[in-house]
């Protein structure tokens, strides 16, 4: 096939990036195993160092299970990502140094359009490995020693599916009219949305293979997945993918969660959580400047079964009152007898405009009267999650609005009066043990004080950039 006219696609992946990051900025932990995520009982991994990697820790594992694999020695620490977004608006900006479309979609991955004009190259540039390799050099560069991966290909999804083809620090190009063969070669799973359970159904057909997918006419997908599902499997088994690259990715819902240290049986505790979130919600959407139709509450029971119960008003509000008023309405009609592990609120089907709810008194029943309908349909992309509780994937290190701050979190940057920056090594019983160390220094000293002691503070991130003070 003609690379004439064909889009230039660059997806780029920053590697391990939260683990990385720690390591950078903890010379103590440099080719040690990492693990970053929640650290409770019910914590889950959200990034495992490539060291961590070779015992079989991953992405996603629970924490618990993570402590098992790994070896005495790893370093579980808690997220900071502050110093995640200090480091990924740099690789960002380098990004958009290069192409007026980048659509960033996490903080360690972006697609990249290099297509002329809006982009430096196409098809016909001899060196795209080579140009690849210096912009990773530059990344490497400019954020202390940071590593991505990259892929180059005609399409959104072979370029993504290339950026994890020679990971960590690699680049890899699939040209135009190469697409079938790299994509045929690979599992089913590969296909963005087959997941474990498609997965296991394909294969009682005897689909292993994206080529085994591809052998499989329309019509057949449609008839075992569905008009929509069956389409678009089919494809994008034939590398079918015309998505463009969107520069401003408009979120479409907005959503808060809690993992409970111990599973919940009281009502009332429930919905009192559902206040903190709703009051939560209500302040990112003024943030925002939009307002919201569709309310969801997510419950996971104690087995993790997992319930979505969504009303959509016949208005638009930005109203913490009548979020919580639905949320709760929706938590009515779920069984909690058992407990939940997890409580979720969220909202969608948003729009810049409100309107007043007394217009629409009568039809908009009360938490007693006749049932909404459900929402159809509610997307799960451009989710802004704002999970909080020991499962999620890495702690937040913002305060978190009417709890008191949690105690020393390791992995913390702090300082002391006299011996400078550091980062909380551990801590309990009333003792906080601090490593004294910065990206630009040496391994570090380990020096313990009470959890009180006057001369240790919290602290920004280290700045890689800067010499130590």
């Amino acid at each position: 096939m003609a690379s004439e006219g064909r889009r230039c696609i660059m997806h780029l992946d920053l590697d391990a990036f939260f683990a990385a990051v720690e390591q950078r900025d903890k010379p103590s932990l440099r080719g040690r195993p990492v693990i970053v995520g929640g650290l409770g009982g019910r914590g889950v991994v959200a990034t495992a160092s490539y060291e961590a990697r070779r015992y079989g820790a991953r992405s996603a594992m629970p924490t618990i299970e993570a402590r098992r694999r790994c070896p005495a020695g790893t370093a579980f620490l808690s997220g900071r990502f502050t110093a995640y977004r200090a480091s990924s608006e740099v690789v960002m900006g380098l990004l958009r140094s290069r192409s007026a479309l980048v659509e960033q979609v996490s903080v360690d991955e972006a697609y990249v359009d290099l297509t002329p004009p809006a982009g430096p190259i196409g098809w016909e540039d001899p060196d795209l490995g080579g140009w690849c390799r210096d912009l990773l050099a530059e990344i490497t560069a400019e954020t202390g020693g940071l590593t991505a991966s990259v892929g180059l290909a005609p399409s959104k999804m072979m370029a993504k599916l290339a950026s994890e083809m020679d990971k960590p620090g690699g680049v890899t190009v699939v040209r135009p009219g190469e697409e079938l063969a790299v994509l045929h070669a690979l599992s089913v799973r590969a296909i963005p949305g087959i997941g474990p359970a498609t997965g296991a159904r394909l294969h009682g057909f005897g689909v292993d293979t994206v080529a085994d997918l591809a052998r499989m006419s329309e019509p057949d997908l449609v008839s075992i997945f569905g008009t929509a599902q069956g389409a678009a499997l089919h494809r994008l088994a034939q590398a079918e993918d015309d998505r463009p690259v969107v520069v401003e990715r408009e979120a479409k819902s907005i959503s808060n969660e809690e993992t409970f240290e111990k599973d919940v049986v009281d009502r009332a505790e429930l919905e009192s959580e559902l206040d903190r979130m709703a009051q939560g919600l209500a302040r990112r959407l003024e943030k925002a400047g939009v307002f919201a139709r569709t309310i969801t509450v997510k419950a996971r029971q104690h087995d993790f079964t997992t319930q979505t119960r969504s009303g959509t008003l016949p208005f638009a509000t930005g109203d913490a009152a009548v979020i919580l008023r639905e949320g709760r309405r929706l938590l009515g009609s779920v069984d909690v007898t058992s407990g939940l592990r997890l409580l979720g609120l969220g909202v969608a089907g948003l729009t810049a405009h409100a309107q007043e709810e007394l217009m629409l008194d009568t039809a908009y029943p009360s938490a007693g009267g006749a049932e909404l309908p459900d929402a159809v349909g509610v997307p799960d992309a451009g989710l802004v999650a704002e999970p909080r509780g020991a499962e999620a994937a890495a702690d937040d290190d913002r305060p978190v609005a009417g709890r008191l701050q949690p105690g020393w979190r390791t992995g913390q940057d702090v300082r002391h009066d006299e011996h400078g920056p550091g980062w909380v090594w551990g801590s309990g019983r009333g003792v906080v043990t601090v490593r004294f160390e910065g990206p630009r220094t040496p391994p570090g000293p380990v020096r313990s004080f009470r959890e009180d002691d006057p001369a240790l503070h919290q602290a920004d991130p280290p700045d890689w950039r800067e010499a130590p003070s």
